[in-house]
């Protein structure tokens, strides 16, 4: 059996502003296992098309910009890893709403998430791994040893969207976030291909009203069981 089979797996699933990145990276920080920020590789191929000018609803066209997007991650100090797309750092831009909401459109396409399974499941590596997304516990990782579903409140999640964009100079609404977090939720739950749902074996955690502490120290507690 290879290192990556042999590799154990942490998947922690859930909607957006659901807390998932926050929590994963520093789970994996306090086990020192790597981390797989899956939805950064569905924003890196969605930027990629947007500055390529490729339409969105042309799945032939995605698909040879997935293959043809080459995605990197560097490590910084102190903070969320960087993401290079074709060796521009576009860390930025993969946090912006645009980004995200053709991510989750891309997401829908099944030749789309084909072509990018087998990338996902290469992060499998000794000691361990921590992925974060949407499906990893139901398709990428179907056997891992640990699988964490999180969700808290619509109107919760978008109030910590708007802290952070606040916190980085981006004007938003309140109103409009959540518009856009319940349209996003509706399209990732009722997509054909790999929806929006917790993995039978996983443990459902509601983040509502917790802090990242308290969450992870509840995700550990699993581990460490």
């Amino acid at each position: 059996m290879s290192d990556a089979v042999a590799a154990p797996v942490l998947t922690i699933d859930g909607p957006s502003g659901s807390g998932k990145g926050t929590i994963s990276r520093a789970v994996a920080a306090h086990l020192g296992w790597h981390y797989l920020d899956s939805g950064a590789l569905y924003r890196a191929v969605g930027v990629a098309a947007g500055w390529n000018d490729i339409d969105l609803a042309d799945p032939a066209a995605l698909v040879r910009c997935t293959f043809d997007t080459r995605v990197g991650f560097r490590d910084a100090p102190g903070g969320e890893p960087r993401v290079l797309i074709n060796d521009v750092d576009a860390t930025d831009e993969l946090r912006t709403e645009t980004a995200g909401a053709a991510a989750s459109a891309i997401a829908a396409i099944p030749e789309v998430r084909a072509a990018l399974k087998e990338r996902q499941r290469a992060f499998r590596q000794a000691p361990g791994l921590v992925a974060d997304g949407r499906d990893m516990g139901t398709v990428i990782f179907p056997d891992a040893r640990w699988k964490v579903f999180l969700t808290a409140s619509a109107e919760e999640r978008a109030e910590r969207r708007y802290k952070q964009l606040m916190d980085k100079g981006v004007s938003v609404t309140l109103a409009g976030l959540l518009r856009e977090i319940l349209a996003r939720d509706a399209r990732d739950a009722n997509r054909p291909v790999a929806p929006l749902r917790p993995a039978e074996d996983a443990v459902r955690i509601d983040t509502t009203g917790m802090g990242i502490d308290d969450v992870v120290a509840r995700v550990l507690a699993l581990i460490d069981g």
